[in-house]
């Protein structure tokens, strides 16, 4: 059994460089559902190539994207319709944020590039009174809840890579060029952290390594 688990992953390893997905795109329609249906001035920090910035715009009167990859952000610029009431700049979130304030904040697997708290405190500063700043992150397994969560999670990301894409090998998306690093605070971290800079934030963890964490200022 032990020298079979090596192979088992390597596997896995290779079904899904062959069929990759991008796991941070599947939960834009949650955040979307989080958030009024109109509202004035939206922010993306960590916009990558501008998914999330674009479907924002939908319901924006302005939307402002912010990421350090100068690479991925022309990107972004190159599949943004000009017309479209996005841009996008080349920006250290916790140094160089646009001050706003705005009405939605967005932050998708990008928090734990950053000191957590800072962060959040950044965040809270830049959001308007009845403003939401919606996050979804990632975390350190470390508990038997998170242990449990892992294991539906590995079956699952099988099968959204067949049905994402159609059972056929394809390329990386653009939006998955990006660099990345992985998580260092557990859940149990976040949440503590969290519920210490934005007093009434709802935290969720949920499938394919990943948490939610919403806050409305009031």
């Amino acid at each position: 059994m032990t020298a079979l688990l090596p192979r088992v992953l390597r596997a896995l390893e290779q079904f899904h460089a062959a069929r990759p997905w991008d796991h941070n795109a599947h939960y834009h329609r949650q955040i979307l559902r989080r958030l009024p249906r109109r509202f004035d001035s939206a922010l993306d920090v960590g916009s990558g190539s501008g998914e999330l910035a674009r479907l924002l715009a939908a319901r924006a009167g302005a939307v402002h994207g912010i990421d350090v990859d100068p690479a991925i952000v022309a990107r972004a610029r190159e599949l943004t319709d000009p017309a479209a009431p996005v841009t996008f700049t080349v920006a250290d979130a916790l140094s160089e944020m646009p001050p706003g304030p705005y009405d939605v904040i967005t932050c998708v697997a990008t928090i734990h590039h950053l000191p957590f708290g800072d962060a959040l405190t950044r965040f809270r500063q830049h959001l308007a009174p009845g403003g939401t700043l919606v996050v979804v992150g990632l975390y350190r397994p470390q508990s038997l809840s998170d242990r449990l969560i892992d294991a539906v999670a590995v079956p699952s990301n099988v099968a959204m890579a067949l049905i994402k894409n159609k059972g056929r090998r394809s390329p990386r998306p653009t939006s998955m060029t990006a660099t990345t690093r992985p998580a260092t605070m557990t859940f149990a971290d976040i949440v503590r952290d969290a519920r210490h800079a934005l007093p009434g934030v709802r935290l969720r963890r949920r499938l394919f390594w990943r948490y939610t964490l919403v806050w409305h200022r009031s």
